[in-house]
């Protein structure tokens, strides 16, 4: 049902000193920091390959959402509803996005339909 993991979306109550953590505890390196809509989010990298980790300043609740692409996004949302999975469809910049919680972890499914957003903050460090 899922393709690649592709994000970790971590909620960080500050995330410049988080985003610093990782790179000085991990040395990951910085992607991107945008501060738009009241919020900071920021993609780091710590491995060459794997998922992304995304700090999010608006994220709310405990624990991470493992983000997945989906092949085809329609049906994915279909069968999890078929599987009495409660989802919460809304609109990311990568397409669209449905997220749910199964046995307290939280996941997201997207499928990419604007391969563009992948890069559209690659380099931007808003200060």
């Amino acid at each position: 049902m899922f393709g690649s993991l592709d994000y970790i979306y971590v909620p960080a109550a500050d995330v410049d000193a988080e985003a610093e953590r990782y790179a000085g505890t991990l040395g990951a390196e910085l992607i991107w920091k945008v501060r738009a809509m009241g919020t900071t989010v920021a993609c780091l990298r710590v491995a060459e390959a794997g998922p992304a980790i995304l700090l999010s300043g608006h994220l709310q609740g405990p624990g991470a959402v493992l983000v997945y692409r989906v092949p085809d996004y329609p049906a994915t949302v279909r069968l999890l509803r078929q599987r009495n999975v409660t989802v919460h469809e809304l609109e990311i910049p990568h397409g669209p996005c449905a997220t749910f919680t199964l046995a307290g972890q939280r996941y997201a499914v997207y499928q990419l339909t604007r391969p563009h957003a992948v890069h559209l903050f690659d380099g931007r460090i808003d200060p």
